[in-house]
C-alpha cells in the first residue's frame, strides 16, 4: 500500500493470477466544482495552520538567529524551528496541489515532496529528542554538565543530526521510491524501512524516558528542583508532539507496512493524523510565546524579550523585576553558541 499526503492511495491484491493493483484515490472520480469533504476540508485544514505556523516559526528562527545571542539551548530550538518551517512548507505545497486538483484535476503531484517531509520530521524529532536528554543531564548532573560540556556542542550535534537526517531520507528514496509498492518485497528495501522505523522508535524512547526523569527531577523526591520557564517550554513542546506530531509517525513508518484492511475509518484516521501534525508543528512558536508572557502585560514587551524570558532558566523569584531575564549560571556569556 502507498499512501500520500494528497489524500490517496493504492491497495495491492494479490491473487492467482498475480498482482494487482488498484487505484482509490477519492480523488480520481472528482471533477472541477465538485466537493470531497472527507478530503478537501483536512487539507484546507492544513494549509491554514502552515500559514500560522510558516510565520511563527519564520520569526523565532530570524529572532534566535540575528537579534538575541545564542546559547545551549536556543541553538536547538533554532534548528528544531528551521525544522518545522521545512516541514510545513512541504505540507503546504502539497495541499495546495491537492485543493488545485478539485479544479484542475489532471493537475500533476509531485511525489518527491514524501521525501523532502521526511527529512525535516526526523531532524525536528531529533532535535526534540536531544533537547531533552541534554536538559535531563544539565538537572541529572549539573557539575559535570557544566564542567565537561564542550563549548560548541550544540552546532556539532545540530549538524550531525541534519546530515544524518538527510542521509536516511536519502537512503530511503533510493531503495525504496519511498514507500513504493513495486519495491516493498524487495529486501533492501525492507531493510531500508526497518533501519528508518528503528531510528525513529530509539528516538521516541530517548524523548520519553528523558522527559520522565526531567519530570520526576521535578516533582518528586527532597531535592526538587523549581519549575522555571524553560523547563515548562520544553515538557509544553514535548506534550503536543506526543500528541500531533508522534501519529503521523506511528502511521508514516510503522503501520503502512502491517498488512492489514485499510478501511474509511482507518484513512480518516491517516488524514487526522496528517492535520495533527500541522499542529504540532505551528503550535511550538505558540508555546514559545505563551511562556514567555506568562503573568507578564504584553503592552510593552517586544517579541524579541518575550521568546528571551521564554528560555530563562532563573526561577520568577530570581527574576529581579528584569524585563529582560538574566542569563543562567550554565548558559551563561561564556557558554554562548557561535
Amino acid at each position: 500500500m502507498e499512501e500520500s499526503t494528497s489524500g490517496g492511495f493504492l491497495s495491492v491484491n494479490t491473487s492467482a493470477s498475480g498482482l494487482e493493483v488498484t487505484t482509490t484515490n477519492p480523488m480520481d472520480k472528482t471533477i472541477p466544482g465538485s466537493f470531497n469533504s472527507r478530503t478537501l476540508i483536512p487539507n484546507v485544514a492544513i494549509v491554514l495552520f502552515g500559514l500560522v505556523g510558516l510565520t511563527g516559526n519564520a520569526v523565532v528562527f530570524w529572532l534566535l538567529g540575528f537579534r538575541l545571542r545564542r546559547n545551549a539551548f536556543s541553538v536547538y530550538i533554532l534548528n528544531l524551528a528551521l525544522a518545522d518551517f521545512l516541514f510545513l512548507l512541504c505540507h503546504e505545497i502539497d495541499s495546495v496541489l491537492l485543493l488545485f486538483r478539485f479544479s484542475y484535476p489532471n493537475i500533476i503531484f509531485l511525489p518527491c515532496f514524501n521525501t523532502v517531509m521526511m527529512f525535516p520530521y526526523i531532524a525536528g524529532l531529533s532535535m526534540l529528542s536531544t533537547i531533552s536528554t541534554e536538559r535531563c543531564l544539565s538537572v541529572v548532573c549539573p557539575i559535570w554538565y557544566r564542567i565537561h560540556r564542550p563549548k560548541h556542542t550544540s552546532a556539532v550535534v545540530c549538524a550531525l543530526i541534519w546530515v544524518v537526517s538527510g542521509l536516511i531520507s536519502i537512503l530511503n528514496r533510493f531503495y525504496c521510491g519511498f514507500l513504493d509498492t513495486k519495491y516493498e518485497g524487495e529486501k533492501q528495501c525492507l531493510a531500508s524501512n526497518f533501519f528508518t522505523a528503528a531510528c525513529l522508535i530509539f528516538l521516541f524512547v530517548v524523548l520519553f524516558l528523558s522527559s520522565l526523569a526531567l519530570l520526576a527531577r521535578l516533582f518528586c523526591g527532597a531535592g526538587r528542583m523549581k519549575l522555571t520557564r524553560l523547563y515548562a517550554t520544553i515538557l509544553l513542546t514535548v506534550l503536543v508532539f506526543l500528541l500531533c506530531g508522534l501519529p503521523f509517525g506511528i502511521h508514516w513508518f510503522l503501520l503502512i507496512w502491517i498488512k492489514i484492511d485499510y478501511g474509511v475509518f482507518a484513512y480518516g484516521l491517516y488524514l487526522g493524523s496528517l492535520v495533527l501534525t500541522a499542529v504540532n508543528s505551528c503550535a511550538n512558536p505558540i508555546i514559545y510565546f505563551f511562556v514567555g508572557s506568562f503573568r507578564h502585560q504584553l503592552k510593552h514587551q517586544t517579541l524579541r524579550s518575550v521568546l528571551q524570558r521564554a528560555l530563562q532558566d532563573t526561577p520568577e523569584g530570581d527574576e529581579n523585576g528584569s524585563s529582560v531575564p538574566q542569563e543562567t549560571v550554565d548558559m551563561s556569556s561564556s557558554r554562548v553558541e557561535p
